[in-house]
């Protein structure tokens, strides 16, 4: 929806209804993701795509029945389709697109969602597209990360807490699906994948059973992938890129050495710098680059690079995890001397060294698993003992 978000939003604040179909999932070579959108104005306008021509005539028809009839639909398009060469999805691929209406009315919620994604503040809109029953079929939750701005302790599910046009004091869930159940189980995964900036269909059973199958909730996250940055272009560093991929985060790579920093090297990273340190994650900070979801990870092993990229590191108000990678002998001496650079034991304290989870890892791989296990458990209030070993939920609510 954000490629076709500008127009939506002027015929939603003019008060008018629009035929929203939006891609929620995709098989095969699809030629558009899940969360591509296209527009049915209230003038007969056509604005966006779902498919890159092959099946806009078919999606452009069934919004305007949407549109008439109130109902939303979920359809599919595929080469399965008895009708698939007639819509032209000749490509091998499958759409799965949800056509609904979108007005003031349908989705008051629109509002501040819009003002979150021009923001840049990550908001997730989780709506149900399939359910046995079909009053349930166009609920939607707006969910926000915890502690986001307006949060109030205990208001739950009660709505936005301001205005929807100017988006600046808005409840972290709002909207309901139906049930407690349902709302409770789908606002804990919808954050994961906001946390992660992934748009995915997610299936529970009729009231939120996690294992049931019956209802189809998409999930759009409006929200960039979270950066994880790696200093030091060891083979250590080779191997928590490839698994910080893996987990979603956009990974960059840095190093000041041009030999050992090369792509071909990291071919998980999305990016690869050449350059010292602390002075890129300085320049990222200053760009703005830098949000409370990066996460930092140190394995340079030389006092010259560690040292000067966490001063700077630890001192960041807003970081989700900074771990430097050493033994302990190595871990003291750091943080000697990051003492002596005028580091308070409160910024200390925020360092996670020697870094990960202690799973008995030897090579780089089981290192990389470590520390993936460290970030996530941190992230989301884990302990990270063994689960048959404590009671309780196995979801931490934090």
């Amino acid at each position: 929806m954000r490629d076709v978000l500008n127009e939506l939003m002027a015929w939603w604040h003019a008060g008018d209804a629009v035929g929203v179909g939006t891609v929620v999932a995709t098989f095969r070579s699809a030629p558009r993701p899940a969360g591509a959108s296209m527009l049915v104005g209230p003038g007969g306008e056509a604005v966006g795509s779902v498919s890159g021509g092959c099946v806009e005539g078919a999606v452009y028809e069934l919004g305007q029945e949407v549109m008439a009839s109130g109902a939303p639909v979920l359809q599919r398009y595929g080469v399965s389709d008895d009708d698939a060469f007639a819509v032209g999805l000749t490509c091998g691929g499958i759409l799965d697109v949800f056509v609904e209406t979108v007005s003031q009315e349908t989705f008051p919620e629109l509002g501040s969602v819009a003002a979150d994604v021009e923001a840049g503040r990550p908001v997730a809109v989780a709506t149900v597209i399939d359910h046995p029953d079909p009053a349930f079929v166009g609920r939607r939750l707006v969910v926000r990360p915890e502690g986001a701005a307006g949060e109030v302790a205990g208001e739950g599910h009660e709505g936005e807490a301001g205005s929807d046009a100017g988006g600046t004091a808005s409840a972290v869930v709002a909207g309901s699906l139906g049930s407690e159940r349902a709302d409770a189980a789908v606002t804990d995964d919808v954050r994961g994948l906001l946390a992660a900036g992934r748009t995915e269909t997610l299936t529970y059973g009729p009231d939120g059973e996690r294992r049931g199958e019956g209802m189809r909730v998409f999930v759009a996250s409006y929200a960039p992938r979270p950066r994880m940055l790696v200093f030091g272009a060891i083979d250590f560093a080779a191997a928590v890129a490839h698994v910080g991929s893996f987990l979603g985060y956009r990974v960059t790579v840095c190093d000041a050495r041009p030999v050992f920093a090369t792509a071909s090297r990291f071919p998980a990273a999305d990016e690869v710098v050449v350059d010292w340190p602390h002075r890129y994650l300085a320049a990222e900070v200053e760009a703005g680059r830098i949000d409370q979801r990066t996460v930092i990870c140190v394995l340079t092993h030389d006092p010259k690079f560690d040292v000067p990229v966490l001063e700077v590191a630890l001192r960041l108000p807003e970081v989700a995890y900074v771990g430097a990678m050493g033994s302990r002998r190595t871990h003291e001496d750091r943080l000697d001397r990051l003492r002596e650079a005028g580091l308070t034991e409160g910024e200390l304290a925020r360092l996670s060294s020697p870094i990960g989870l202690d799973l008995g890892a030897r090579t780089p791989e089981e290192t990389a698993v470590s520390i993936a296990a460290e970030i996530v458990a941190l992230q989301w209030g884990g302990g990270g003992q063994r689960l048959q070993d404590i009671g309780g939920s196995i979801h931490h609510h934090l």
